[in-house]
């Protein structure tokens, strides 16, 4: 869409991150991450990962991932390096996967993965019942490994499975094996303090005493489970393109990035970066870094964005409405579960303040609280490319309708740029804190310089002469899913990081999905402890 109504350029001007204001808030994020780290006590927190793993962990991990809305379990079969496996389209289930680039990829085999919506009686009853429902999951993914096994005429070991768990939920940590969960949010009940790990055998206990269902795995009883690492999402993240880099070759990980419905980053950094109540308690001498859980969205991170007026009217009103208003204040801005609420608080304002429509005229979608999702802007608006054609869809919706009302290519214009404005500063506010953060431990020097006009369409780089890759592994939905909003991520990357000072090792900074990041990375950090000889 070409159509630029300077009336509505003129409203859309608060939304705009220009140069200079990208430039600063990189800055300050980068200032603001340093001091977080030394001195709060709710955001970037030690985890007990001191060292990602390698490349060269070999053997089988069972791998739990455990998300706000799914259950997955699979077999995850960690290759190590030297070896290499035509990836097929549609075979990633059962054969190599992983995040590298090229043709000929070395990382991970997924076996017997199963995925379970998490129903809405299990977040709302004792913790009990739901790890006993996990414990039965478990038990569906193992009995069908043990079975295999058995047709295939093997006589693997099977009397204790290592087990990773990736859990993206608050919890603490000071023993890789071991966390003890906070209250979990995200419509969960659970609020007091238990241990992960024991949590998750005891659901599962039952069923290596033979009390399982015979039909589908027999009446033997299944093999007994150790816990080998439990990690959070973006932890996971991380050690997930670490260890596929690794293995490859490719670039060096160095940022964890989530962003779905939230947004959070894990960082490794220095000990003495952060305040000494926060250094692992199982530091051993040559232990220097280590995997910092960020949480880089949350109230800590307000001072740069009121400071650069980034916070606009839209922003106050949907934080005013939310159930903890001021908590997560970056994150109400970027990430997907409140994207589409910010884009149709725009358009409600100019529709009733600029155009003079009554709020009573306009479609229930419109002026109704959360009636137009990121997922709606996504699917229909993103992949739009004309105003006529929008309109046309909007006019087909149901919930777009109201009485007498028709959208014109013009009102359909309104909500396109809306979209492409909110969206545009998310991706901005994301290069900023991702090169904020890589600043902040030291990865980048950033520094200020005069820049050229950022376009509004993303531009290509040539191919690379970087001496130096940093890759930022990213998994959610809003990220790998919303068309054309990664790219504009690694354009404004690209931008900062063109304009650091000049070294004799020039940088760059790429985006690098890690698909399954949750499943990979919690059976790469198992894989570092444990000892695999499968």
């Amino acid at each position: 869409m070409s159509s630029q109504d300077p009336a509505l350029v003129e409203w859309l001007q608060p939304l705009l991150i220009d140069d200079a204001k990208l430039q600063a808030l990189t800055r300050e994020l980068s200032s603001t991450y340093s001091y977080l780290a030394l001195h709060s006590q709710e955001q970037f927190f030690s985890t007990p990962v001191t060292k990602l793993p390698t490349g060269n962990e070999k053997g089988t991990i069972l791998a739990i991932d455990f998300g706000g809305t799914n259950l997955r379990i699979a077999f995850v079969g960690l290759v190590g390096s030297g070896v290499g496996v035509e990836r097929k389209a549609g075979s990633e289930r059962t054969v190599q996967d992983c995040h590298g680039s090229g043709s000929y990829t070395a990382c991970f085999r997924k076996q017997h993965e199963h995925s379970w919506p998490i129903g809405e009686h299990l977040k709302v009853e004792k913790a009990e019942d739901l790890f006993v429902w996990i414990g039965d999951c478990l038990a569906e993914v193992i009995g069908a490994q043990v079975n295999a096994a058995v047709l295939a005429g093997k006589e693997e070991p099977f009397d204790e499975i290592p087990l990773g768990i990736t859990f993206s939920f608050p919890m603490m940590q000071s023993k890789l094996a071991e966390a003890t969960l906070m209250p979990m949010g995200k419509g969960f009940a659970i609020s007091s303090k238990l241990d992960l790990g024991e949590m998750v055998l005891a659901g599962y206990k039952r069923h290596t005493e033979g009390i399982n269902n015979a039909s589908e795995h027999g009446a033997k009883a299944l093999p007994k489970l150790s816990v080998a690492a439990i990690t959070n999402d973006a932890a996971a993240t991380l050690c997930s393109l670490a260890y596929s880099s690794r293995s490859l070759g490719h670039g060096k990980a160095v940022l964890g990035l989530i962003l779905g419905t939230g947004c959070n980053a894990a960082i490794l950094m220095a000990i003495e970066a952060l305040h000494p109540s926060k250094y692992p308690t199982d530091r051993r001498d040559d232990d220097h870094q280590v995997v910092v859980n960020t949480e880089c969205t949350i109230k800590g991170t307000a001072p740069p964005l009121r400071n650069l007026g980034i916070i606009t009217q839209w922003d106050t009103l949907l934080d005013q409405a939310l159930p903890t208003p001021g908590y997560q204040p970056f994150e109400y801005m970027t990430a997907g579960y409140y994207l589409g609420e910010i884009a149709r608080l725009v358009v409600l304002d100019y529709f009733t303040h600029r155009l003079g429509f009554q709020k009573e005229e306009l479609p229930r979608a419109i002026s109704s609280r959360n009636a137009l999702t990121t997922e709606f802007f996504s699917r229909v608006v993103a992949t739009t490319s004309d105003a006529p054609s929008l309109a046309s869809k909007l006019n087909a919706d149901s919930n777009l309708g109201n009485g007498d009302w028709v959208w014109t290519a013009e009102l359909a214009n309104v909500v396109w740029q809306a979209e492409q404005a909110v969206v545009r500063r998310s991706a901005a506010m994301i290069a900023a804190a991702t090169v904020g953060l890589l600043s902040c431990s030291g990865e980048l020097e950033y520094e200020e310089n005069i820049m050229d006009p950022i376009s509004a369409v993303p531009k290509s780089r040539p191919s690379s002469t970087a001496d130096r890759q940093l890759l930022i592994a990213y998994c959610g939905g809003l990220i790998t899913l919303y068309k054309g909003y990664k790219e504009q991520i690694q354009s404004f990357i690209n931008r900062l990081v063109d304009h650091l000072p000049p070294k004799k090792n020039q940088t760059e900074v790429l985006l690098h999905e890690a698909s399954d990041g949750g499943l990979f990375g919690a059976a790469a950090l198992a894989g570092t402890v444990w000892s695999c000889s499968r």
